[in-house]
């Protein structure tokens, strides 16, 4: 083994890993459907029970195809509880969150997220 090895390894282990794109972690819920320079847009959809991975968005604005209730998991171990009904419309900022589906239907949305 190198010398200089151990130190480094102890280094990357160390570091918190930052929030992932929501299309890598949970590529069977988010898929991209536009995507220029200034936004891009995801079709999200996910089932009753259904939890993602912890992941990251910008600033975006979402449109509920349909109603649902979920819950959003912040990493500071706050919990928000939010229910939509078809054609609410919601603006975030950047949020790194676990979004859970706790309702009885399918959460179905559009996202657009800003690039700049």
């Amino acid at each position: 083994m190198h010398r200089f090895a151990g130190p480094l390894i102890g280094l990357v282990l160390a570091t918190p890993v930052a929030a992932q794109d929501p299309t890598a972690t949970d590529g069977d819920k988010y898929k991209v459907i536009f995507e220029n320079e200034q936004v891009r847009v995801l079709d999200y959809k996910d089932n009753p029970g259904e939890k993602t991975h912890q992941h990251h968005h910008p600033a975006f604005v979402l449109y509920a195809m349909g109603a649902f209730k979920r819950k959003i998991h912040l990493p500071d171990g706050k919990v928000l509880t939010r229910e939509f009904k078809a054609g609410d419309v919601l603006w975030s900022d950047a949020q790194t969150h676990i979004g859970e589906n706790v309702g009885t239907t399918p959460t179905h949305v559009i996202m657009v997220e800003m690039k700049k």
